[in-house]
């Protein structure tokens, strides 16, 4: 590739990120897991949350699915296949020779999270426009709240699988170091049980998790059940996560095989 086409920060991650997409489908146990896993889970729970008592909580059947389908998108999809990346590359001394070259630090970590930023994106389409045919949702009530928290779980995601696989040895370990988050998530962010059916005390705790104020904004938006200090709320802590986690990144991150 001429020096000419890498003249500019968009151009220099376009590139990477076309050659780190192509990297990516080569890796059929990531894709999968990036791919299905996030379509498959969901929808096995829609009879559990059938049953449970969602009376005087504002939601439905669909408005727990639906959030909770976005959210495994972004675990998984994103998540949990950007950390292996970042681990597989650095091992592969990838990311020290890009180093060499005009790619800067953050270039380069936004190019080889653009695949699975983008996979992510297009599963949360998928899985919205599924979820509100399948499972009559509708409509949200309000929109901008749904694209707000996609976007913020994008971009903190993307965030915490470099801040992950920082302390990752191998891409094997990745899958190791990632699943305390994941399952954290998945049990306390309101995926399988709504924080709006749990104890106070237990619902207050759960609040300052990652997951939690992503699922809250797309729920919220969805079904219109937040309010002005709830989104706010959630916003903030969002963005502390995000900002959190890029400052560890700056910190701790591993450009070089740790072994």
């Amino acid at each position: 590739m001429s020096t000419l086409a890498l003249t500019t920060p968009a151009r220099r991650m376009r590139s990477l990120a076309r050659a780190e997409f192509t990297l990516l489908v080569r890796s059929k146990g990531t894709l999968f897991a990036a791919l299905f896993v996030p379509f498959v889970i969901p929808f096995s729970m829609k009879q559990t949350v059938k049953g449970m008592d969602l009376k005087g909580t504002g939601l439905d059947v669909g408005t727990v699915v639906l959030p909770a389908a976005l959210g495994f998108s972004l675990l998984f999809a994103v998540y949990s296949a950007l950390t292996a990346v970042y681990v597989a590359r650095r091992e592969e001394l990838v990311l020290k020779r890009l180093r060499t070259g005009e790619l800067r630090d953050n270039e380069i970590l936004a190019g080889a999270a653009l695949p699975s930023v983008a996979i992510g994106i297009v599963q949360c389409l998928v899985l919205a426009v599924g979820c509100a045919v399948l499972l009559d949702t509708g409509a949200p009530s309000a929109p901008h709240l749904v694209v707000l928290g996609v976007a913020l779980g994008l971009v903190m995601f993307a965030a915490l699988a470099a801040v992950t696989g920082s302390f990752s040895q191998s891409t094997e370990s990745a899958q190791v170091m990632s699943l305390p988050l994941v399952f954290v998530s998945m049990l306390g962010s309101g995926l399988f049980v709504p924080l709006e059916v749990l104890p106070d005390k237990v619902a207050a705790i759960c609040q300052v998790l990652p997951l939690t104020p992503v699922i809250e904004l797309i729920r919220g938006g969805w079904a219109d059940t937040l309010s002005s200090g709830d989104t706010l709320r959630a916003v903030v802590t969002a963005v502390a996560w995000t900002l959190l986690s890029v400052f560890a990144v700056r910190r701790w991150f591993r450009w070089e095989p740790r072994h």
